[in-house]
């Protein structure tokens, strides 16, 4: 019985003079389960899919990160995490934060058609006491989507196209800037003036 008491007295005073010993933790969530992308996606073209929401729902503020992975045994193809660009790739939240990350789907000009499978995971970054980052718990967003077929003439006009709608103004102002230039040096090229100083009127002879 005393050693009953003496335990729960320790216990108890460890919450009230050590809380971080008995509450801190590291914790993540995510806003949505699933992601399906019920259009039918182009090679060659950029696509910006829904925002993944990431929560920290531990005690502590930590470093998160969004990144992919896949099912070990999935029927369907994984895609490589090189395709996606997160905004921002890694940021800190205090306890109860939220940060909403834009996902980018960068499809190559040649890639295989089919169904594709991926999990889109929000996860914490711990640092360690040797110095590394490592990852801890992950909360993930199961994200499905189709390719269609296209032949490489097509998958380079809507690559084109894409980075276009995708990037504007940007690209608008490139060629602007790039026609201005080319203007200036076929100008130049072809349209020379010469300035000349007037003689000076003879003396009176």
């Amino acid at each position: 019985m005393k050693r009953f008491l003496f335990v729960l007295s320790f216990l108890l005073w460890s919450i009230l003079f050590f809380p971080s010993l008995v509450r801190a933790r590291v914790g993540v969530g995510i806003g949505t389960g699933k992601i399906v992308v019920e259009d039918k996606l182009k090679p060659g073209e950029i696509y910006r899919l829904p925002s993944l929401t990431v929560l920290n729902t531990g005690d502590e503020p930590g470093k998160y990160e969004v990144g992919i992975t896949y099912h070990e045994k999935q029927p369907e193809l994984p895609p490589p995490e090189a395709w996606f660009n997160f905004k921002p790739p890694e940021f800190d939240l205090k306890p109860g934060g939220v940060k909403v990350v834009e996902v980018l789907l960068n499809l190559p000009v040649k890639v295989e058609p089919g169904d594709y499978f991926a999990y889109v995971e929000g996860r914490p970054i711990i640092i360690k006491d040797d110095g590394q980052a490592h990852i801890g718990v992950a909360a993930a967003a199961k994200l499905y989507f189709t390719v269609v077929p296209a032949n490489v003439l097509w998958a380079v006009y809507y690559k084109l196209q894409s980075f276009w709608l995708v990037y504007s103004p940007w690209p608008k102002r490139g060629v602007i800037i790039l026609g201005l230039l080319v203007f200036i040096f076929v100008f130049r090229k072809f349209f020379r003036i010469q300035v000349s100083p007037k003689r000076k009127a003879e003396k009176d002879e």
